[in-house]
């Protein structure tokens, strides 16, 4: 079904239209921000009404007498200069929940998109022979939720993770492990991740102190470049090492990545040459202290001079932006990209903007193809400072992970010891991880915020374990349902007719019929957050009808709409949840 929120749109605008014969006319059509005055609001006339040098109320008032919307809204009022206010009428929202109940796809009545794009999202990318941290979460998390946004909404996604897989730390790595673990050419397996974190810090030690031992570091350079057997096979068995630590964490996280998504900065090695020669043919890159770099403008150093975008340094060696730009051309030439998202912390701004100007100088990106960096804060520990251990290093993903399930745990013993193992660990699994997760989304993605378990753990307030708790809650309706001998499928069964006379009952109402707005919101600037607010609304709206309305014991007049509420209440939250922010939903705690 379209949205209510552009049936509204069309119709105002089209009446517009009509009234000032002029063409392209936008109604601006909002939800209320106050329920007194109705449930949503146009406020178009105003700006169009300046346009033709005429009173705004007078013309929001033949707007009105042109309006044809009586199938949905009660008779428009007109407000303070010029607003129109639309009131939704009894039987348009109960048609309206009806047939999102009888959606056949299962999507709550919310159409896909008519033209899909190919959107490639970048995200997560960890560093290879290195265990992921808690730096990684917001990209990974993010990322994923973004993913799963677009997909449902019709798109084509493509998820690509950028791993750091190549370069001259793998040189030094390669020729530790080949002086100090010889066995690994034999038996790869003999050298853990942890193992790979320990070397790589002695490697790096002893290449600055040891010319001959950096000497060798870069000859394995060479053999990757060169893909000599044995440095490949040393190579592979560090990448492999590592996926075995990442993917059980991706796994945990319920985040949609796996091997078939990785296309790491080897991938992309054997175009850098060709990206910096394009350029350099171009008349876009030149020479500048020995480094090869672009000038986009627009950038300026302290000091006012221009500020370089070096894609070669003197020594001959390519950057991170060599490789950025390589794989931006292979999404737009053979990923056939129409949007490209990257999803990174908010320090590295300048460098995708430097990027993305590089890449329409090299006529690479014309109006069509849409460059997005979806930024994000820093997580912070309760001390106000970059979330870190005692010891001043970055806390592991895994370790964290671990330590949320455990903490959660403790609750759902303490709230319901009763519970078999299996139970309490299924429980205290879906609370944990969900809580890490929610507490991310639930927040703008543009700020800092301050990880706290106790916060993310409460039972209170717009936390996972209360999101949880309020869909479980939803769900034991039908438990005593059953000891109370009342088949609600048969109940909700070819359903036709409502009966929405409480204002709990409209208020929920309205609130489920505009899901797919809150959807259409989060896409639009990927933010997670405008998702979050709209089911922590949607749980505190149920709240209140629950409290108001009795469903079990209402009459047979009554009892069949408000299961119906109380079912496509369940099902919006577990979609949410589930399929869009990738939570688990219980349903007891």
């Amino acid at each position: 079904m379209k949205l209510v929120l552009d049936i509204l749109e069309d119709r105002i605008s089209k009446a517009m239209e009509e009234v000032s014969g002029e063409a392209g006319c936008s109604g601006l059509v909002r939800p209320a921000g106050d329920a007194k005055f109705g449930d949503y609001q146009a406020n178009g006339v105003m700006a169009l009404a300046k346009k033709m040098k005429r009173k705004p109320r007078e013309m929001a008032g033949e707007v009105v007498a042109k309006l044809q919307i009586e199938d949905i809204c009660q008779p428009p009022e007109i407000a303070g200069p010029g607003f129109i206010n639309l009131r939704f009428t009894d039987e348009f929202l109960q048609q309206r929940l009806l047939d999102i109940n009888a959606d056949p796809a299962g999507r709550l009545g919310i159409e896909k998109t008519d033209d899909p794009e190919n959107i490639v999202v970048d995200f997560s990318g960890p560093n290879i022979a290195k265990q992921m941290h808690v730096g990684h979460l917001r990209s990974t998390i993010i990322g994923d939720c973004i993913c799963r946004m677009f997909e449902f909404a019709g798109q084509n996604v493509i998820r690509q993770n950028h791993i750091g897989d190549w370069g001259t730390q793998f040189g030094m790595l390669i020729a530790y492990l080949r002086t100090e673990n010889p066995e690994v050419l034999e038996n790869p397996d003999t050298v853990q991740i942890a193992d790979l974190e320990n070397f790589y810090k002695k490697a790096k030690q002893r290449c600055d102190e040891d010319a001959d031992f950096a000497e060798m570091a870069r000859e394995q350079v060479v053999g990757l470049h060169n893909h000599d057997a044995d440095t490949m096979k040393v190579w592979r068995h560090i990448v492999d090492e590592s996926r075995r630590h990442y993917q059980p964490i991706y796994d945990t996280l319920a985040v949609n990545l796996c091997e078939e998504n990785e296309r790491g900065e080897s991938f992309y090695s054997d175009r850098l040459g060709g990206v910096v020669d394009a350029l350099e043919q171009s008349g876009l890159a030149r020479e500048s202290e020995g480094a090869t770099c672009v000038f986009p403008e627009g950038f300026s150093g302290k000091g006012g001079d221009p500020l370089p975008f070096i894609i070669r340094k003197s020594d001959g060696a390519f950057l991170y932006a060599t490789t950025d730009l390589a794989a931006m051309k292979y999404r737009i030439d053979e990923l056939d990209a129409d949007r490209i998202i990257y999803v990174t912390d908010a320090r590295q701004q300048l460098h995708f903007k430097m990027l993305f100007a590089t890449a329409k100088l090299a006529g690479w990106i014309d109006d069509k193809i849409g460059l997005v960096h979806v930024t994000f804060g820093t997580m912070l520990g309760e001390d106000g400072k970059p979330f870190k251990t005692r010891s001043g290093e970055n806390v592991k993903l895994a370790v964290l992970l671990e330590e949320a399930v455990e903490q959660a745990k403790k609750i759902v013993e303490e709230k319901n010891a009763d519970l078999t193992d299996a139970q309490k660990q299924e429980i205290a699994k879906a609370v944990g991880i969900g809580a890490v997760k929610y507490a991310d989304f639930s927040n703008n993605r543009t700020t800092d915020y301050v990880f706290s378990f106790d916060k993310m753990l409460a039972m209170e307030g717009n936390t996972a374990p209360y999101m949880q708790y309020a869909y479980a809650r939803v769900r034991s309706i039908e438990r005593k349902a059953l000891k109370k001998d009342i088949d609600i499928a048969a109940e909700l069964a070819g359903i036709k007719n409502l009966s929405i006379t409480e204002p709990a009952e409209s208020d929920l109402a309205k609130h489920l019929i505009r899901y797919g707005e809150a959807i259409r919101l989060a896409c639009a600037d990927c933010r997670p957050n405008y998702l979050t607010a709209y089911l922590f609304d949607l749980a505190q709206k149920f709240s209140s009808f629950y409290n108001a309305c009795p469903v079990l014991i209402a009459g047979e007049d009554k009892r069949p709409t408000r299961l119906l509420l109380c079912d496509l209440t369940a099902r919006t939250m577990k979609h949410g949840l589930v399929e869009l922010l990738g939570i688990e939903t219980v349903e007891q705690m």
